[in-house]
């Protein structure tokens, strides 16, 4: 079972295979991770459900002294960073200050990194909060979970601990008008028995129609790469990705996959 969680506010910069140099934000709590989802697939293993109010957030002024730290010292040392990406121990945007976060990231990146992009990996479930669509929607990168093409497929992968309802992420979605990257892992397998592929019908063709009515101006399609905490889960290959791929190309979206 795969339990990795970053150990700093701030790290790397790590090779990302979608982002390049990639700097690291992590702005949950270094020693258990704290998400709305309990993904399959998630690296940083299973989320436990008092996760989300047994533990404190670090302040504003914290996170930003670590990042710009961080900063200085990959820029003094010439080491090249092409995006600042926030991801961590979880789901970054359930930080209750985000959106106070990213405004005081931006002359950061600014000063020390003028031609990085700020990314953002989420789950998009607190899209219903404002103040937090409003911060997504200022930074280059808004990359956003859309693993299911209905609630069925959404309960089995990404086992929300909290309400989760697609329509109510697919709106929030929406609300971007398209300046907006889509992320979906693909995979299949089993979960209490019952086995599932999230590239089989019905799923794929709802999934498309969603995509569809978001029209981002990506979509970024990938299976595994690293230890799961859930069993019996299966890989799709690049063919099998590129396939799906074809599909939402077919749509006019520039899609990659990896």
């Amino acid at each position: 079972m795969s339990t990795f969680l970053w150990e700093s506010i701030a790290f790397g910069p790590i090779h990302s295979r979608r982002l390049g140099h990639s700097l690291g934000i992590n702005l949950l709590p270094l020693d258990v991770k704290v998400c709305s989802f309990n993904c399959l697939y998630c690296e940083c293993g299973w989320t436990l459900e008092k996760s989300l109010t047994a533990h404190e957030f670090y302040p504003v002024e914290t996170v930003l002294q670590a990042i710009e730290h961080k900063l200085k010292s990959c820029h003094d040392s010439q080491t090249p960073v092409d995006s600042i990406t926030f991801s961590g121990n979880g789901e970054p945007t359930l930080h209750p200050h985000f959106d106070q976060i990213i405004d005081g990231l931006i002359p950061l990146r600014d000063r020390y990194y003028p031609n990085a992009v700020i990314s953002c990996l989420s789950n998009a479930t607190q899209l219903t909060r404002p103040e937090v669509c409003t911060a997504l929607q200022r930074i280059e990168n808004p990359i956003l979970k859309l693993d299911a093409g209905n609630q069925e497929m959404l309960d089995i992968i990404n086992g929300p601990i909290v309400p989760v309802n697609l329509d109510e992420v697919v709106a929030g979605l929406k609300s971007f008008n398209g300046n907006l990257i889509i992320q979906t892992m693909f995979l299949s397998g089993e979960k209490e028995g019952k086995p599932f592929d999230n590239s089989q019908e019905p799923n794929i063709s709802q999934w498309l129609q969603l995509v569809a009515s978001i029209r981002p101006r990506k979509v970024m399609i990938y299976s595994l790469d690293r230890e799961t905490p859930a069993m019996q889960l299966h890989k799709f290959d690049k063919a099998q990705l590129e396939a799906i791929a074809d599909k939402v190309r077919a749509l006019g979206i520039p899609t990659e996959t990896y």
